[in-house]
């Protein structure tokens, strides 16, 4: 039977401890890896204030951050009287973890990119991070691979005012990637990447009601074996389904997470300094 997003089994895992987020309480928000000093709670949220001075708006979920090294549930401090307007928070947060921004009119896009290796990782980084995108106005660009990486940076032309940032997958040392990271790194390009052999693998596997993506015998194609041990002989069909199957940043790992965090983070700076 074709593979669905299903369930995980009854075992949960137990709870991460509460600590109150009270201002100046230093804590690193798990799935993106920013951290920083507690400033506020807003609308359901907390906002870290990191070392450059930045602000950024974290939800308050279960287990969502880390304080002296250790998960835990950051919760407001106790106030007597004060009800949760829960209602009031819904809606105010796109799927990157990030404050919805009013609606505006359509932006110009910017002369900044992010280059990716193919229509997969542009479709990812658009059902997630597409908010800020837009609101950066940042264009996504499939490159179709990354063997012509060289000549995509060169007919770019990065400059001061023209960045240029790049996700790649597999990025490990002694591979191609990071031989092709190297050779195009300069002042005005940041290439970021994740250990996975695709971006697939950067989705967490219990979004596909797993516990590890299956294990693709060496040689094999990637996608192929993972549709095969599925049960799904269309790459584009799981991937619809896998794609359909992710709400936000916290359905993906960690490591997906900051890379595209940090291209983000270079590029709006572009502007900003």
């Amino acid at each position: 039977m074709p593979w669905q997003p299903r369930p995980l089994g009854r075992t949960r895992p137990r709870p991460a401890p509460e600590v109150a987020a009270t201002p100046g309480t230093i804590a690193e928000h798990r799935a993106s890896g920013v951290s920083g000093e507690v400033v506020r709670l807003e609308a359901g949220a907390v906002v870290l204030r990191d070392w450059r001075g930045r602000e950024r708006a974290f939800p308050l979920r279960p287990g969502a951050f880390l304080v002296e090294g250790q998960p835990v549930t950051l919760v407001a401090p106790a106030r007597a009287g004060a009800p949760t307007d829960r209602a009031a928070a819904r809606g105010t947060w796109t799927p990157s973890g990030a404050r919805a921004a009013p609606n505006q009119a359509a932006k110009v896009a910017r002369p900044h990119r992010i280059f990716v290796e193919g229509t997969h990782d542009a479709e990812l980084l658009e059902k997630v991070w597409g908010a800020e995108l837009r609101e950066a106005a940042i264009v996504v660009e499939p490159l179709g691979g990354a063997d012509d990486l060289d000549a995509a940076v060169a007919a770019f032309g990065p400059a001061p005012d023209r960045r240029l940032g790049v996700l790649l997958d597999h990025l490990v040392p002694g591979t191609k990637e990071q031989r092709l990271a190297e050779r195009v790194r300069q002042p005005h390009v940041l290439v970021t990447g994740h250990p996975f052999v695709d971006v697939w693998q950067g989705v967490r596997p219990a979004v596909a009601g797993l516990r590890t993506w299956p294990e693709v015998p060496r040689g094999q194609d990637w996608k192929t074996g993972i549709c095969a041990a599925l049960g799904e002989p269309e790459p584009a069909r799981l991937w619809r389904r896998l794609l359909g199957s992710v709400r936000s940043y916290a359905d993906l790992e960690r490591d997906l997470v900051g890379a595209v965090e940090r291209l983000l983070d270079f590029l709006v700076a572009a502007d900003e300094e």
